[in-house]
């Protein structure tokens, strides 16, 4: 009989739910993989593969094979130890059941099986399996080849010996459960990225990506001898390099004999400068990238700051009158890689975008300390043009700071004098608002009328803006279009930014849909990606999709909006060619302001693409390669993305 719902006020233990074992990952997969969108799809892989170069770490595993088959399963081969089957002794079932079916079972928990691990945790396989419709899971040990079979997490085919063996290791094999995700299609590209990013930290561990869902499978290998030397040479190649430092500057330190194993660690450092504007500083702890940096990106700024003042005043090139080189001199045009492995990261929360260990800060300023101080006094011609860099860089500092100073005294950068062309909202909230970049007037006259007065902003912009890859701080921030933008923000930029004074949490590029509305579309990202990197790390930053065709049924008046030429294709396969027609927008101000709003700003309606970096490295080359100097990188990036073009305005 089923029981009376109760009121609030009948609030008891009935109400209470307890999800067993991996049924709260699949009633809340978020929690354990961050989303079920393709990023959360492609994290199952990332989760597999951690565990094999965790065996790497240890010392057992130099191959890990991953392939994407044609239909979309994954498969990760490596030729570690294999997961153990024997009877697990709490348990009393094999441990590859325990490890793969059971939340928080794993060999990262005491310091036997693994000194230092990515996996801490426990939850990465399991969770995998949990979200997958199959997995098939084969272990190579002790002569013999041990198979299981799971559905969703549950166990299908109980553990069983198929074969022989030489040597061991593990392989998995899954399906993702397209009851959970969005897609449950793979990019080569994200996982080729992440692959090489693992290989890069792992020196001579061998990584293999194979595509199979092409008539001519694509296969791409990836191992380095030099590890992170060879990922800084990476993020620099194509860069004009300053002091003609060809090979990356490397060091590496650990702890002293006797510390406590909770207080282990290990350090490796690569930089080099390039002459450049941008900072491309990336921080990792037992492989997992940390993107808000902890206490060993402490320790590398604060060493590198004080080294460079300590060599510039030694040597005379900064005098007594001047003042030290900041922290943000220092490092502009900088690449660099720091890398810690240590036996018991503290991380901060899941995500571990945080390594908050705190014994790993001054080890790492004492590697990078010694190292940097070393390199400078062996090579006095770079240690003055690396010197020379930072002054240059502060000159630059100075002199914007004095402009932004300038224009407060105008009064066009104070809150109460916002810029003439905003359109602001009333609410207050920012929480609440959401601000709207378009390009021109036209359109801006569009929106403002199309526009939710209470809540949404718009701020035209005139003439494409300037490409901040290309020119040094200074002049970027003297750019009226910039000021602008700037002032409507709130944020400030450089040393003066502050996400808290954020005046919206919902920043819209919203241009047209050609050629020039994509070009502006990238000289905007390209802003905020240099300047205001938090606002983008904090989602705020989105893309409006505006439809590109309408399709009208002739003799009515409404007609259907269509987003892709894929949709419009289907859309009319079946139509008579004399029953319709198709109105091509190719700019915001050829639609009325309902039709702006019904399409592109009613919030019921509208398609957003929120910006996101998911792999730092890959963002890095892409913002170099589409926006700096080097003519070649462009085309080669143009070339090898032209499939992917969504129109051609020829």
């Amino acid at each position: 009989m089923a029981r009376k719902k109760t009121s609030n006020a009948e609030y008891d233990g009935h109400e209470i739910k307890i999800l067993e074992g991996l049924e709260a990952v699949r009633k809340r997969p978020g929690m354990y993989i961050g989303s079920t969108s393709a990023s959360g799809l492609h994290h199952l892989v990332y989760e597999v593969v951690d565990n094999s170069v965790d065996e790497a770490l240890a010392g057992f595993c130099t191959k890990i094979n991953v392939t994407i088959h044609p239909d979309n399963s994954i498969t990760v081969v490596d030729n570690g130890r294999g997961i153990p089957v024997d009877k697990h002794p709490q348990r009393k079932i094999p441990t590859l059941e325990v490890v793969l079916t059971v939340l928080h079972a794993g060999g990262k928990f005491d310091n036997s099986a693994y000194k230092v691990s990515g996996g801490l945790h426990g939850v990465g396989i399991s969770v995998v399996n949990a979200l997958s419709k199959r997995l098939v899971v084969q272990v190579k040990r002790d002569g013999s080849i041990y198979e299981m079979e799971f559905s969703r997490g549950a166990t299908v085919e109980k553990m069983k010996v198929v074969g022989k063996a030489k040597g061991t290791g593990t392989t998995v094999t899954f399906w993702p459960d397209d009851e959970i995700f969005e897609t449950t299609s793979f990019d080569f590209e994200t996982l080729r990225n992440r692959m090489q990013e693992m290989a890069f930290l792992n020196r001579n561990l061998k990584i293999v990506l194979t595509d199979e869902r092409e008539l001519a499978p694509r296969v791409e290998e990836f191992c380095y001898s030099g590890g992170i030397v060879d990922f800084v040479k990476f993020l620099n190649d194509g860069k004009e390099l300053v002091g003609d430092i060809k090979t990356p500057i490397y060091m590496s330190g650990r702890s002293e004999e006797g510390a406590p194993v909770e207080r282990t660690g290990e350090v490796e450092v690569a930089l080099q400068w390039n002459a450049g504007y941008g900072e491309t500083v990336m921080s990792f702890a037992n492989n997992i990238y940390t993107p808000e940096g902890g206490m060993h990106l402490e320790g590398f700024r604060t060493a590198i700051t004080r080294v460079i003042n300590d060599y510039a005043r030694k040597q005379g090139i900064l005098k007594d009158k001047d003042k030290n080189l900041e922290g943000s001199d220092v490092r502009e045009g900088l690449s660099a890689v720091v890398s810690v492995k240590l036996a018991d990261p503290q991380f901060e929360g899941q995500t571990k975008a945080k390594l908050g260990s705190s014994f790993m800060r001054p080890l790492v300023m004492k590697t990078v300390s010694d190292g940097l101080a070393e390199y400078l006094e062996e090579h006095p011609k770079q240690a003055r043009a690396i010197v020379n860099k930072a002054s240059s860089a502060a000159k630059a500092r100075q002199a914007a700071r004095k402009a932004r100073e300038a224009t407060r005294r105008k009064g066009l950068l104070e809150s109460a004098s916002l810029p003439g062309k905003l359109a602001d909202c009333s609410v207050r909230d920012p929480a609440m608002t959401e601000l709207f970049i378009v390009e021109g007037d036209s359109a801006g006259g569009s929106a403002k009328m199309a526009r939710d007065r209470s809540t949404q902003a718009i701020l035209p912009l005139r003439g494409k803006i300037l490409n901040v890859e290309r020119v040094g701080p200074h002049r970027a921030l003297s750019s009226d279009t910039i000021q602008s933008l700037v002032t409507a923000i709130g944020t400030g930029v450089g040393d003066e930014f502050n996400i808290e004074k954020a005046r919206y949490h919902k920043i819209i590029i919203m241009t047209d849909a050609d050629v020039d509305g994509a070009h502006i579309r990238i000289l905007l990202l390209t802003f905020f990606y240099r300047y205001m990197r938090p606002m983008i790390d904090a989602g705020y930053i989105y893309i409006a999709q505006p439809p590109l065709f309408q399709l009208k049924p002739k003799g009515r008046r409404k007609g259907t909006y269509i987003y892709t030429d894929e949709e419009l294709a289907e859309q009319v396969k079946d139509l008579p060619p004399k029953s319709y027609s198709v109105q091509r927008y190719k700019g915001l101000g050829e639609m009325d302001p309902e039709q702006l709003w019904e399409t592109t700003m009613e919030p019921k309606n509208r398609i957003l693409l929120q910006c996101h970096v998911e792999d730092a490295a890959a963002a890095e080359r892409a913002v170099s390669d589409l926006m700096g100097t080097q003519v070649e990188r462009r085309k080669e990036f143009i070339q090898s993305h032209a499939k992917d073009a969504r129109f051609l305005d020829i």
